[in-house]
């Protein structure tokens, strides 16, 4: 029979583990699982709790110290532990699984042959007020994910799924080693940015996998309130545009002091829409301020890879 791993990545939450190692436990699933925790580097009481949870009733969990930080290294230790698995289940350890997850996802891989699938992660402000100024369009930004009701194939990466909440065939990481999160898009610790996620689904669509988005699978994400400033979202924005710049963007041959004119060009207009928002009271100010820190950071990466 199939056997399911099902993984989360932890550092620093300690006092969250409980909680979700027994919503993950309460799931029901039509084939045997395990769970993985992927310790890295915590220093709080992160490896005591996962001790003690280790020696509860239910579906077995075990635990593994990753020592490089960072998340890319800590979801590929993931998929190094869980490669005799068939199917491997991500979230983060600031979620909780909703009833129906791990049924939709074996369904899913199983059934309809898909070869990862994700589903809804939903916004948790419990534990934080919603700012007035966090418009809807922006919470795909604190990793929301929402497609609608239907479940449907997806082919490209304006339909996107998560690592906060994502199934894959273990076939794909067993029959090509090369595929793993990939270590330029590292975030560390509380860092901000990443991409790792956005980057393994790139390259799932450019392997033509069979992609399935299953809104079944659904998590509730907690919101921390250092996430909802203002501040957060330009940062986050700026250090994906550096990646961007330095990773993305290919070579132009004309420059003016290591960076092409257009991009200049793109950044004064973004300041540019920026201010007459901000002048004008109007709404989107945000997302126009975060559309230029982009273009900032952008510029940054482009100049760093040149060299100048």
């Amino acid at each position: 029979m199939p056997v399911l791993t099902f993984a989360f990545c932890t550092y620093n939450r300690a006092d969250r583990l409980e909680k979700l190692v027994a919503a993950i436990r309460a799931q029901t699933c039509p084939i045997p699982f395990d769970i993985l925790a992927i310790n890295n580097n915590s220093t709080d009481g992160t490896a005591a709790i996962l001790d003690r949870l280790q020696r509860m009733p239910g579906p077995a969990l075990r635990w593994v110290t990753e020592s490089v930080q960072g998340i890319v290294a800590a979801r590929n230790r993931g998929i190094a532990e869980a490669l005799d698995s068939d199917i491997l289940v991500f979230i983060d350890d600031d979620e909780t699984p909703l009833p129906g997850l791990l049924d939709a996802a074996v369904d899913a891989i199983l059934n309809e042959g898909a070869e990862c699938a994700g589903g809804r992660v939903e916004m948790d402000f419990t534990a934080a007020t919603r700012p007035r100024w966090l418009e809807n369009d922006l919470l795909g930004f604190l990793a929301a994910v929402n497609h609608g009701p239907e479940r449907f194939w997806i082919e490209d990466a304006g339909t996107p799924v998560w690592t906060a909440n994502i199934a894959y065939d273990m076939r794909l990481f067993r029959d090509d080693p090369t595929l793993r999160f990939d270590i330029r898009y590292n975030r560390a610790g509380k860092d901000v940015g990443g991409g790792e996620d956005a980057m393994m689904l790139r390259a799932l669509l450019e392997r033509k996998a069979r992609i399935r988005y299953r809104p079944e699978m659904a998590v509730l994400h907690a919101v921390e309130s250092w996430r909802l400033r203002r501040s957060y979202f330009i940062k986050l924005h700026y250090r994906a545009g550096i990646r961007h710049g330095q990773l993305a963007l290919p070579g132009y041959p004309k420059t003016l002091l290591g960076i092409p004119p257009f991009m200049i060009t793109q950044f004064l207009g973004h300041c540019g829409r920026t201010l007459k928002l901000a002048l004008g009271g109007k709404p989107g100010l945000i997302r126009q301020a975060m559309n230029a820190a982009h273009a900032l950071g952008s510029l940054r990466g482009y100049r760093n890879r040149s060299g100048a």
